[in-house]
């Protein structure tokens, strides 16, 4: 499946591995970018070191492309910025692609560009994807509230966060959030996206480096498992661990926002992802959860997801009135990308 984004990327198909905080290690960037995604390294918890490792172990593993995920505000215990740090790494070891959230890109991304990388940005509101175009990025990641993780309080859903900033910004965009099948990826591609992001659906894969009680606890969660929670300004969404329903309830009560930082702690996302606390710790999934099945290989799922979305692309004919033929097929999905600004071909 083709679109704008999976020719720039230089990818086969048009989805991105989110970059998650102590789960998006190298084996699973690895195994998206072999199954013809951009497989992305999480580097919101590594050092300058630990990316380095992380980075040669993926192009020891695969000869594709595959990104990096950089938190803009990224400071060590004693106050020194990182950011520097982890950008010479980057451009050293030649990572041909940056996605940068959490802070303005205006400054990193004439360097990061200027290198040669493609730059991204995660945005969740049209105007700050705005913001981020005029700041040279290649594409943005248009993320809602529906995606696992930190989030805008108050946020925009996808089906309406997509269309927008499609409509605000003529680079492609990235549908994140709430998308965990082929239907999803369907949707958001007919709403106008280039391309999605997926979190919370890789959790639950081999590849994955997810302690299994986290794996095994986002395989059985039911649709409505998850919440928002923390303190006013810094909120996320994950799991209804004890501790996650510990905040919300006090958020209920009017609890302050020193108060339920104390609560949610500094190390309780590492305990749940890492070594499978998940009475103790925090454990961060989208509100999709409920229809993550299985703990499939990368490749398993890539075939699945794209088949599924294949499929869903191809009823459409019938909204359309085209036949089943492949050619009208085609110009069908080709109508409805003109229609949103994105054109992609099924076959």
């Amino acid at each position: 499946m083709t679109t704008e984004l999976t020719l720039q990327l230089g990818i086969d198909v048009p989805i991105i591995q989110g970059g998650m905080a102590w789960v998006s290690g190298p084996d699973l960037a690895a195994a998206v970018s072999d199954a013809g995604g951009l497989g992305v390294l999480g580097a919101a918890t590594m050092d300058a070191m630990e990316l380095r490792a992380a980075v040669r172990t993926v192009q020891t593993r695969t000869d594709r492309p595959f990104a990096v995920n950089l938190p803009l505000i990224r400071l060590r215990p004693d106050g020194v910025d990182l950011i520097e740090e982890m950008v010479e790494v980057i451009l050293a070891e030649r990572v041909p692609v940056v996605i940068t959230g959490a802070g303005s890109p205006a400054r990193l991304t004439p360097v990061l560009r200027g290198a040669g990388r493609l730059v991204g940005h995660v945005v969740p509101s049209p105007e700050l994807a705005v913001k981020a175009y005029r700041a040279g990025v290649d594409f943005v990641i248009a993320e809602s509230v529906e995606a696992g993780g930190h989030v805008r309080e108050g946020g925009l859903a996808t089906m309406s966060l997509v269309p927008q900033v499609v409509d605000a910004v003529p680079i492609p965009v990235v549908a994140a959030g709430g998308i965990a099948d082929g239907r999803g990826i369907a949707a958001t591609l007919s709403l106008g996206a280039s391309a999605v992001q997926l979190g919370t659906r890789f959790v639950a894969t081999k590849e994955c480096n997810a302690h299994p009680a986290y794996k095994g606890s986002v395989i059985r969660a039911c649709a409505e498992e998850t919440a928002l929670y923390g303190p006013r300004g810094s909120v996320s969404r994950g799991l209804l661990t004890p501790p996650v329903i510990e905040m919300v309830e006090m958020s209920t009560a009017g609890a302050s926002d020193e108060a339920i930082s104390e609560a949610r702690g500094v190390d309780r996302a590492r305990r749940g992802c890492v070594e499978g606390e998940v009475e103790a710790g925090i454990l961060p999934s989208g509100s999709a959860v409920g229809l993550v099945r299985g703990l499939p290989t990368v490749a398993d799922l890539m075939d699945e997801l794209m088949r599924d979305a294949r499929r869903s692309l191809l009823a459409g004919r019938q909204v359309l009135g085209a036949p089943a033929g492949s050619m009208e097929v085609h110009a069908a999905a080709m109508a409805v990308g003109s229609l949103t600004r994105t054109a992609f071909s099924v076959v």
